[in-house]
């Protein structure tokens, strides 16, 4: 799907859409408690459904309606069922763990470059207790039996990693030890709130979490907080046009990692309000910034895009792990600011942007990536021929209502 954007006159007000990360956590827990559980979750993805129909297939019950999911919990986990994870790699990441805590064997399906994206050392780890991994082309099968249930992991290659053995552990009990340097720590804290949410006995020592063998306890209803990451791209289009806009139902107190969006676009020089759960972003004069990516990675590429606004050279570093998402997310962003008149280039672990007040546009491609999809809209507030874009469905993967969102943003 080709895109034609122009968005000079960009403004107003929207609702944050529920959080992914957040959703596929609760429809996680919701299908290993012991009994029904209400979800509220106004819109989903193909990411979300992607999680729940694995855990469907698992044998959790689980329906949508009317901004609900209902869960009824796995009872009895199927064997060899087949998971279709779509490219979402949370999914895959959290669900692996979890089959082997299941005691069941389970082929997932990928697709995309999902396949490609590692699962090391998480497979190393779990091969060293006993399970077994076989991949063929799209396809990889697991199972075994557990062997031990004390865990050590590296907890700076993947969050999710760690995230799928604490859904593991509370199905068997043990502990789980993290080395090196944890990054993205704030996605392992939100899987810490969701198994706490539901009763998990989860206690933490520095880097040691030990859980207690015990059944998640149900909750008659549980609300998905608006999502920070896709909020971000909102926010920075309301510092970067000729009108402010407001973002609605964000929770200032959330976990999510990805609120940081504020005290970076503040680094950046731009005028925030906040006030309960809406926040504002207005039209402000920008400077350069140096942004340290480690635990906001998937902010990078509209971070970039505001960074051609910003006066001087900005600096985006640890974000080595962009170039194994959806896309080398490295390389497609500075391609798109390129491919619209920016000057940007691609370093070791980041990117380097030179600001400039306006960009020409032209042709962009989405690669396929959700994020660089949204940031090539936000773009053509910069653009003084607007922006066509190719490839412009990627969106549906974590926000298939963008389009309609970005409408209500137009001003004429």
């Amino acid at each position: 799907m080709t895109k034609e954007i122009c968005l000079r006159t960009l403004g107003g007000e929207i609702r944050a859409i529920p959080s992914k990360s957040v959703a596929h956590r609760l429809l996680i827990c919701a299908a290993l408690s012991d009994g029904p559980t209400k979800i509220h979750c106004p819109q989903t993805s193909r990411d979300i459904e992607a999680t729940a129909a694995c855990l469907q297939a698992l044998g959790a019950n689980i329906t949508y309606c009317e901004g609900y999911y209902t869960v009824d919990p796995i009872q009895t986990a199927v064997n060899n069922a087949v998971l279709p994870c779509g490219e979402s790699g949370s999914t895959l990441r959290f669900l692996i763990p979890l089959v082997c805590g299941l005691g069941v064997c389970a082929e997932f399906e990928m697709q995309g470059r999902l396949p490609d994206r590692p699962l090391s050392p998480l497979q190393e780890e779990l091969e060293a207790h006993g399970i077994t991994f076989n991949k063929e082309q799209n396809r990889l099968t697991v199972g075994g039996t557990l062997t031990g249930y004390d865990f050590t992991l590296a907890a700076n290659v993947s969050s999710q990693f760690i995230s799928g053995l604490l859904f593991m552990l509370t199905l068997c009990g043990g502990t789980l030890t993290l080395t090196h340097t944890v990054e993205s720590g704030a996605y392992i804290d939100m899987t810490v709130n969701a198994l706490q949410q539901f009763g998990a006995l989860l206690t933490k020592t520095d880097r040691v979490f030990t859980l207690k063998k015990s059944r998640l306890q149900a909750q008659t209803e549980v609300q998905t907080e608006g999502d920070w990451s896709n909020a971000a791209f909102f926010l920075c289009a309301g510092c970067l046009g000729m009108h402010p806009v407001t973002v609605k139902g964000l929770n200032l107190h959330s976990a999510q990692g990805d609120k940081q969006i504020l005290n970076i676009l503040r680094a950046f020089g731009a005028k925030i309000e906040c006030n309960e759960d809406v926040v504002t972003v207005w039209p402000s004069e920008l400077t350069a910034a140096d942004i340290d990516a480690a635990q906001i990675p998937d902010l990078v590429p509209v971070l970039a895009l505001t960074a051609c606004a910003a006066k001087g050279r900005t600096r985006i570093f640890n974000a080595q792990r962009l170039r194994l998402k959806e896309s080398d997310r490295l390389q497609t962003t500075a391609d798109l600011l390129n491919d619209l008149g920016g000057k940007a280039s691609v370093t070791p672990d980041g990117l380097l942007i030179e600001g400039k007040t306006v960009l020409l546009g032209g042709v962009a491609d989405a690669a396929n990536d959700h994020r660089i999809a949204m940031s090539a809209a936000i773009a053509a507030i910069l653009c003084e021929n607007g922006v066509t874009l190719h490839g412009a469905q990627a969106v549906e993967k974590s926000y298939p209502d963008f389009w309609s969102d970005l409408e209500k943003l137009k001003r004429v």
